[in-house]
């Protein structure tokens, strides 16, 4: 009497084994690209949420407020790849004093990436009407992740105090500002 054997016979893994490689092929690049691009919205709406803090706090309490990245002697930094903070900036000198508080602060993007705010800026500095304090503020936030420069997004900042966030005019295409420039990173 023969018994008879269960199992899967080598042909069957092979195709078996073919179907996965070629769906892991297909998948891991658009995952990549996926991955990066929430990075990057992530990013982009934690600098607009981080704006919009400054500027009704500003407006609420009716002082300066300023949005930068503080050195350790808690002067404002061009450094915006660090930790930015929002703060309560009553003699408006872009330098965080004993007694101004701060409102709020958001974590470093990750390494290799690239956050500026135009090319030289240190602070922006919203008055207490909701527009920035002082000539030369507005600007545009620019975000690059590394070794993806078509994935870059950015903020304009408008001496209203108003933001406006790039835009793709076509899909798979470059993020524009609101003048037809595409955003990149210096």
């Amino acid at each position: 009497m023969m018994k008879k054997l269960i199992g899967f016979t080598l042909i069957e893994i092979l195709v078996s084994l073919a179907i996965l490689v070629t769906l892991t092929v297909i998948t891991v690049p658009s995952l990549a690209a996926f991955t990066i691009n929430l990075r990057v919205d992530n990013e982009i709406t934690a600098i607009n949420r981080l704006l919009f803090t400054a500027r009704n706090m500003a407006i609420n309490s009716g002082q300066t407020v300023t949005l930068c990245p503080l050195g350790s002697d808690n002067q404002c930094t061009k450094d915006w790849h660090k930790e930015i903070s929002v703060f309560i900036d009553s003699n408006n000198n872009k330098k965080r004093e004993v007694n101004e508080s701060i409102v709020f602060v958001k974590h470093a993007i990750k390494v290799g990436d690239k956050l500026q705010y135009g090319k030289t800026r240190i602070g922006l500095t919203y008055a207490n009407t909701g527009h920035l304090s002082g000539w030369g503020q507005n600007a545009t936030f620019t975000y690059c992740p590394k070794n993806h420069a078509d994935k870059s997004r950015g903020i304009i900042v408008a001496v209203s105090g108003r933001i406006y966030q790039s835009f793709k005019k076509q899909t798979n295409k470059a993020d524009k500002n609101r003048s037809n420039k595409t955003i990149t990173c210096y």
